[in-house]
């Protein structure tokens, strides 16, 4: 089963963004790295979904995307597409993971998430 293990807030001005929901919600928020800044909602006592905010791409210029987990993210592709999404940005490689962009065949933005 696929989990919803991230998220991501694009926006055109992701400092304010980090204001907003720091100073709202409590949330923590690190030094970006890359132009991202990392977000944690919870901690060991009260968990909570983790994600991350930055300045959206020209695809995405802002929004909110979940990050679901899958064990092989190609054939994920594969059948996404299969079933009407569309590839926004194909598999690319971090460090520890394999991530990739589609919208789902309603208009979802979604991101597919493998780790290393």
């Amino acid at each position: 089963m696929g989990r919803v293990v991230l998220f991501d807030l694009s926006s055109q001005d992701p400092e304010r963004a980090a204001a907003f929901y720091s100073s709202v919600f409590g949330w923590k928020i690190s030094e970006p790295n890359w132009g991202y800044y990392p977000v944690t909602t919870g901690d060991d006592n009260q968990p909570g979904i983790h994600g991350g905010i930055s300045k959206g791409p020209s695809d995405f210029p802002h929004g909110t995307r979940i990050q679901i987990e899958v064990d092989d993210i190609e054939e994920s592709i594969k059948k996404s597409v299969e079933l009407g999404a569309q590839i926004v940005r194909d598999k690319m490689e971090f460090d520890n993971f394999y991530l990739a962009y589609l919208v789902d065949p309603v208009g979802n933005g979604i991101g597919l998430i493998q780790n290393k």
